[in-house]
């Protein structure tokens, strides 16, 4: 199945893990090559004024600052969305009851692997207050 099939799938976990409160933290690791860009985080937020999540985009160079913003869920995925196969092959979803691992392989097409969970708790992002 074409990743992006795939991607749409593994995104209705994402939404539904928020839901249910189970969201723990989403990362993008596993870079393609050697880019600057060398993670991407995603944590919770529950915010009085709804759920929104901190993005925090880490790089490998001292000289470039990571940044951190906060974000609706659509608003992160389609940074993640736009991030697949240029930056990163694979997204990571920890919540509080499986791991899922979205991936997709040289041929193109996305998979879905579901694994114990890492996080027994939701911890919330700290944001940085300047």
């Amino acid at each position: 199945m074409p990743y992006q099939d795939v991607f749409v799938l593994f995104w209705e976990q994402v939404k539904e893990s928020v839901q249910e409160d189970r969201f723990a933290k989403l990362t993008m690791a596993k870079t393609i090559g050697k880019p600057d860009l060398r993670n991407i985080f995603v944590r919770p937020i529950y915010a009085e004024d709804g759920f929104k999540v901190l993005l925090k985009l880490r790089y490998r160079s001292k000289e470039t600052e990571d940044e951190e913003n906060e974000l609706t869920l659509e608003e992160a995925y389609a940074v993640i969305q736009s991030h697949l196969r240029k930056s990163f092959f694979s997204v990571l979803l920890f919540t509080t009851t499986k791991d899922i691992t979205f991936k997709i392989n040289k041929k193109n097409a996305g998979s879905i692997t579901e694994y114990p969970p890492t996080f027994k708790e939701v911890m919330q992002a700290q944001i940085d207050s300047e």
